[in-house]
């Protein structure tokens, strides 16, 4: 397992938790086709086929993905065993002292199980050792499931955000904030 930048193997393995920062095309690959499973199952009753198909070309595609990567995000592959059970990825931001968690998702079958939790309480550490002072995050404004997550874990509703995203598509989200103390 490779830490994440500057926290330990010790807090990324949180409770059981296994965490690989993703720089290699098999791992790109990987969390694409992840990508393309959770998505399709999670968000086509809330957003339709077309739009889920267009976000995952757009967003989640292996060339979207590195490009991301390549512009700063950095992306993790969430392990429970040898397989991956979900990914997340964050975008640092100093001038901001802000952490944005652009992707957090765990497959249905883990869902539940405290591993999303996990994963914000390793992001909580990553903004300690670097300083940040929130970390904040959008969700589409129909997924009462996420939205209900992310209140237990101490975000608060900021309100609505509507982006426009091509195709004739937009996100209708809400952001949410976790201030750190």
């Amino acid at each position: 397992m490779q830490a994440i930048n500057d926290i330990s193997e010790r807090h990324a393995e949180v409770m059981g938790l296994k965490v690989r920062r993703v720089t290699k095309p098999a791992d790109i690959e990987t969390v694409s086709r992840l990508a393309g499973g959770i998505w399709r199952d999670h968000y086509r009753p809330i957003i339709g086929n077309r739009q889920v198909e267009y976000m995952l070309i757009r967003f989640q595609s292996p060339a979207a993905i590195g490009q991301q990567i390549e512009s700063g995000y950095q992306y993790f592959l969430l392990f429970c065993g040898p397989r991956p059970a979900g990914y997340f990825a964050w975008l640092a931001d100093t001038a901001d002292q802000s952490l944005h968690i652009s992707k957090l998702y765990v497959g249905k079958a883990r869902q539940r199980s405290g591993l999303g939790s996990r994963i914000i309480v390793v992001a909580e550490q990553y903004c300690q050792t670097k300083g940040l002072r929130h970390i904040w995050l959008t969700v589409n404004r129909h997924n009462q499931f996420a939205i209900d997550f992310y209140l237990r874990n101490g975000f608060i509703n900021c309100g609505m955000v509507v982006q426009d995203i091509g195709a004739g598509f937009v996100m209708d989200d809400y952001r949410m904030v976790k201030v750190l103390r």
